[in-house]
């Protein structure tokens, strides 16, 4: 059993609003070469989407299982063929949606003033409706990690944190999302073996 307890005594800043950049080492085939979003992290424990995994499936489709129409006009053309995304290994038979916000919803975990996770049916039917809110990102399953795992995978050098960009998750393609956190940290990922820590 890893010792996570030594990593919670550890001072630690809070990542929310932060990318998580899987180093090449990183063998855990659920985060190989990923780019994960947290939106929550404090002493119990750490919630983050991965956002550069698209599985075979379009929004479209998703919003026939469930049953919401998609209404012809904006909903359909914002919609119908965005990807919907793996975003971890918690729960993947639930939807999950990464948005800009600025109102509340029935379920939702506040991760900035303008950013929210909402995992409830009303968003959906909004966005089926009205085509808002216009900028999201839908994912079967999250990431999660129990208290003190996240800092202590940060310790082993299993990540490199930087501060997240809104711009990369919602206008970059997902192909390209990883190498775009990148840049932020003005490291290549080809180069990427060479570096530890985060910024």
């Amino acid at each position: 059993m890893t010792d996570y307890n030594t990593a919670i005594a550890m001072e630690t800043t809070c990542l929310v609003n932060h990318f998580l950049i899987a180093m090449p080492a990183m063998d855990d085939p659920h985060f190989s070469r990923t780019l994960t979003y947290i939106c929550e992290h404090n002493v119990e424990g750490a919630v983050g989407i991965v956002v550069n995994r698209p599985l075979d499936m379009r929004l479209g489709e998703l919003f026939d299982r469930v049953a919401i129409p998609l209404e012809e006009g904006l909903p359909a053309q914002c919609f119908a063929d965005l990807p919907v995304y793996a975003g971890g290994p918690v729960q993947t038979d639930r939807g999950f949606v990464l948005h800009r916000t600025t109102r509340q919803w029935q379920s939702s975990l506040k991760v900035t003033d303008d950013m929210a996770l909402t995992s409830s049916r009303d968003i959906l039917q909004a966005m089926g409706s009205t085509g808002q809110p216009s900028d999201v990102l839908v994912t079967l399953g999250y990431a999660g990690w129990i208290a003190g795992q996240l800092e202590w995978e940060l310790a082993q050098n299993t990540w490199l944190t930087v501060e997240a960009s809104p711009h990369i998750l919602f206008d970059v393609p997902s192909e390209e999302r990883l190498a775009s956190a990148m840049q932020l940290l003005g490291v290549d990922f080809v180069n990427l073996s060479e570096v530890a820590g985060h910024a």
